[in-house]
């Protein structure tokens, strides 16, 4: 992966789109390594980074940028405008482009039978009898629900939003793509 990203760095030239191949070169491909990333830039250890620190962090990660580009960059990382970008606005403009996950979205709840596919006869605490088939069922989907509002359903923002945290660790839209139909079995 992070050879890939060396070799698309080189004809990238969307800000946002460099920066993240950036992490990826150095092997920050997953919410781990960028956070990593978020704290190595956080030079007041204030879990936000201000303008200041994000010029600074992108001039010591070796993102070549001019000075006006880079804070366009940085407010279109300041989601809500405050002035800091926190982890999840880092977090969430970093991530690939969900396109890819929409797709996924509407092939499989165009079938709505998550039960169908999702088995968990192999489940360690379902062999032991543990857990019923219907407590795993939900205990999967609270992965997907919003932490906020813990409903019982998977809405396409949660569902997008996971499988964006999910496809900034794949590298290219076919992997994506394959792991979805295989994970999914979808056709």
């Amino acid at each position: 992966m992070a050879i890939n990203a060396k070799k698309q760095l080189v004809n990238c030239s969307d800000p946002i789109e460099r920066l993240r191949l950036q992490c990826l070169a150095r092997g920050s491909a997953g919410i781990k390594g960028l956070g990593r990333t978020f704290r190595i830039m956080d030079d007041d250890n204030s879990r936000t980074l201000d303008m200041k620190e994000f010029l600074k962090g992108l001039s010591d990660y070796g993102v070549l940028i001019e000075k006006e580009e880079a804070m366009n960059l940085f407010q279109r990382f300041d989601k809500d405008g405050s002035g800091f970008i926190d982890f999840d606005e880092f977090l969430i403009t970093l991530r690939v482009n969900t396109q890819r996950c929409a797709h996924s979205f509407s092939e499989l709840f165009s079938f709505i039978i998550l039960l169908g596919v999702y088995n968990v006869k192999n489940h360690p605490k379902y062999q032991n009898g543990e857990w019923t088939e219907e407590q795993l069922f939900h205990k999967f989907l609270d992965s997907f629900d919003s932490p906020d509002d813990k409903d019982g359903k998977v809405t396409k923002e949660e569902f997008l939003n996971y499988y964006s945290g999910v496809s900034t660790s794949i590298d290219t839209d076919i992997y994506f793509i394959v792991m979805m139909k295989n994970a999914w079995k979808l056709d």
